[in-house]
This record gives structure tokens, C-alpha cells and sequence, in this order.
């Protein structure tokens, strides 16, 4: 993989604790995040237990996705924030990546967290990409939107350019997303283009006017570190980033 521009970056960050008491923090740790130097945008989300947008909920595992100024604030924010320290002391697993943005369309809470050129200046030369895919889903769809997606789930599984995936969300049923790795680009757009299933559900979507808000963003990953499921995906995936 071949990145410039390193500038404004994001990072994902999943963690798994052995106690159920692990939802206190999507509480306590919102004023440490307000104040941390550096840190654009974020969002706690809790984790199902599919590997897209499900209904069931992981309440041991917990993620967080934020935009950074510069690196050198995440680097700060690993070393010296406590939520970062609490993470590290509580986690029965954790694993966290680096993310520079290729590209987005769409908002998340009415802003582009990843600025409206995401991506200028930067490629990706066969290596691994991460996808985020994020929708409010409109009260009247739930039941509809969460039948179709079963499809999705198995297809993810099955996929063989899918290093890992894990559906997540802000607030139950409502407004969820998913976060997956990929060998490369052409993996994505095989299972974007040629699944069925997927295909389907996206059309379905755009035509019924599922959502109220959507956000699809691309990245190059890079700096992984820890385990997912027992592996680090990316390193597991042939790719030492």
C-alpha cells in the first residue's frame, strides 16, 4: 500500500471486555473525548453480533471511530488519555487501526466527518481497504430494512476478499453501520457489484427512501494493532501494516 497526504486521519478502535458492566463507559468516557486535543469527531457505538447491521448486540464488545487533526494527537490520545489507559487495563482484547480516508459521500449527524474532498492526494496500490457504511433508518422501514439483511450477513461471511467485518451502531435498531476490511479494492467491488443480495438491498433501500441519513467512506488501513477474534485481520490477511 502507497499512502500521502497524511494529515487529518481516522482510526477505529474495538474492544472487548469480560464484564456486561463494560456500557458504563459509553457514558463516562463522552466528557474525556470532548476535551481531547486534536480530536475532530468520534462516535461510541456499541457491536452486534453479525457481521453487517444486525439485531443482536454484543454488550462486552464496544468500538469507537474518531477523525483526527494529525497523527501525533491519536499517538497523544493512546499514550496519555485514560480512556485509552482503561481500555488497556479492562480489555479482555482490543485492536485498534489507523485509517486515511479515500473518499466519502454522505453525513453523519448533518457534518462530512471525513471533510467533503477525503482522500485528495492519496492511492492505494493493491493493498487493503476499509469500508464504514452508516444509515439512520427511518421508524417506518425498521421492519423491512432488518428482514433484507440477512442475505447481506451471509454474503459478508462467505466473501473471500472480507478480511473481517463487524456491524455496529449509535442507538439501537435505528442507526447502524458496518466496518469491514478487504484484501483490495477489487474485492469490494466484487461483492458491491456482483452480489446479489447486497445489490438488492441496496436498491430496495434507495427506492422505499429507507434511510434519513447515509454515509459511505473508504480507507487505506495501516498501524493495526492487537487482535480481533483472537488475530490481528490485516496481518492475518497476508498484509504486515
Amino acid at each position: 500500500m502507497t499512502t500521502t497526504s497524511r494529515g487529518t486521519i481516522a482510526s477505529f478502535h474495538l474492544t472487548r471486555y469480560a464484564e456486561l458492566g463494560a456500557m458504563r463507559h459509553m457514558a463516562f468516557d463522552r466528557p474525556v473525548l470532548r476535551s481531547t486535543p486534536g480530536l475532530l469527531f468520534w462516535r461510541l457505538l456499541g457491536s452486534g453480533r453479525g457481521t453487517s447491521m444486525s439485531l443482536g448486540a454484543d454488550l462486552r464488545r464496544w468500538a469507537m471511530l474518531a477523525v483526527w487533526r494529525e497523527e501525533r494527537a491519536l499517538d497523544d490520545f493512546l499514550a496519555t488519555s485514560p480512556v485509552a489507559a482503561r481500555r488497556r487495563d479492562e480489555a479482555l482484547e482490543s485492536w485498534h487501526v489507523r485509517l486515511v480516508p479515500l473518499g466519502s459521500r454522505g453525513r453523519w449527524g448533518g457534518v462530512e466527518p471525513f471533510g467533503p474532498a477525503a482522500g485528495e492526494g492519496s492511492v492505494v496500490d493493491g493493498g487493503p481497504v476499509a469500508v464504514l457504511t452508516r444509515a439512520s433508518i427511518r421508524p417506518s422501514r425498521l421492519v423491512p430494512f432488518y428482514r433484507s439483511i440477512a442475505g447481506v450477513d451471509r454474503l459478508l461471511r462467505e466473501q473471500d476478499g472480507c478480511l473481517a467485518s463487524v456491524g455496529v451502531g449509535e442507538w439501537p435498531l435505528a442507526r447502524q453501520a458496518t466496518f469491514s476490511l478487504w484484501r483490495d479494492a477489487g474485492a469490494v467491488r466484487e461483492f458491491a457489484y456482483r452480489g446479489g443480495a447486497h445489490r438488492e438491498v441496496v436498491g430496495r433501500t434507495r427506492a422505499g427512501g429507507w434511510y434519513s441519513e447515509e454515509l459511505f467512506a473508504r480507507f487505506a488501513p495501516y498501524g493495526s494493532e492487537g487482535t480481533w477474534n483472537g488475530i490481528d485481520p490485516l496481518r492475518h490477511g497476508g498484509h504486515s501494516l
